[in-house]
C-alpha cells in the first residue's frame, strides 16, 4: 500500500469557477490531476486531500465534484478546507454512501498498517486580522485535532491531515504541531498556501521526528506527492 497526497482542488463542475485566473498553470487542472493519479495510484494505495476540494456550497452542488474524486482509484481520506462551504454536516455528507471517500471530522481511519486523523486548522493567534470568531474557531479545531489523534488506533504509525499549515508565518511551531507531537505521527500533509512560493518559508522535512508536506496542487504542479 502507497500512500499520496494533494490538496486544494478548487473544483466547480456544477458551476464553473474557472482558476487560470490565479495564473496560466491552473488551466485544465483537474486534468492533470486526474491524470498524475492514474499514472500512479492503484486501487489498494490511499491518497490524502487536505481540503479545498470543491467551490460548492451545498451537497447538490458538490455532488460531481466528489464523483470526479470517488471514481479514482485508491481510498480517498479528506478533511474540510476553509472554502469548502458544502462541508456543513458530517452526517449528511455520510448519508452520501460514498464508497472509497473517508471523511474525518473528530474520527480517524485505518488502512493497512497506518492511521489517519487530522482536522481543517485554522489561522493562528499571531496572524494579522485575527477575530473573536477566529479564535473560538482555533481553539475548536485544537480539540478536533486532539479528538482525532484520540481515536487512533493504537499502536500504529499516524498520518495526519491539516489544511491550514501548522506553523507560524516565520517558520515557528505552532500548538498544532504540540498536539502532534504528543502522538506516534510519522508525517503531516497540509496545503492552503497558494501562488508564488519562491522566497516563503514552509514546514517541509522532517522536524522533530516527523515528515511535513506541503500538498497544494499547485505547489506540486498537480502531481501527487507520495509520502509513504
Amino acid at each position: 500500500m502507497n500512500i499520496y497526497s494533494i490538496g486544494d482542488f478548487h473544483l466547480s463542475f456544477a458551476k464553473p469557477k474557472p482558476m487560470d485566473m490565479f495564473g496560466d498553470n491552473w488551466q485544465n487542472h483537474p486534468e492533470k490531476i486526474k491524470d498524475s493519479w492514474l499514472s500512479l495510484v492503484g486501487e489498494d494505495d490511499v491518497v490524502l486531500l487536505p481540503g479545498d476540494l470543491s467551490w460548492a456550497m451545498n451537497l447538490e452542488e458538490v455532488a460531481e465534484d466528489i464523483e470526479f474524486i470517488e471514481n479514482l482509484p485508491g481510498k480517498k481520506i479528506l478533511v474540510k478546507g476553509n472554502h469548502d462551504y458544502w462541508w456543513q454536516s458530517l452526517s449528511k455528507i455520510l448519508k452520501k454512501e460514498y464508497k472509497e471517500c473517508y471523511f474525518i471530522q473528530n474520527n480517524a481511519f485505518t488502512f493497512g498498517d497506518y492511521v489517519f486523523c487530522g482536522t481543517r486548522g485554522w489561522m493562528l493567534p499571531e496572524d494579522n486580522g485575527l477575530t473573536a470568531e477566529d479564535d473560538k474557531i482555533y481553539k475548536r479545531e485544537l480539540l478536533r485535532l486532539r479528538m482525532s489523534l484520540e481515536n487512533a488506533e493504537k499502536n500504529k504509525p499516524i498520518v495526519v491531515l491539516l489544511h491550514y499549515p501548522p506553523f507560524f508565518k516565520d517558520g515557528r511551531s505552532s500548538e498544532f504541531i504540540k498536539i502532534i507531537e504528543d502522538y506516534p505521527v510519522i508525517a503531516c500533509v497540509y496545503g492552503h498556501i497558494h501562488g508564488y512560493f519562491g522566497d516563503r518559508k514552509f514546514l517541509t522535512g522532517m522536524y522533530n521526528n516527523i515528515d511535513y508536506h506541503l500538498v497544494s496542487s499547485d505547489y506540486l504542479e498537480f502531481t501527487l506527492k507520495k509520502i509513504v
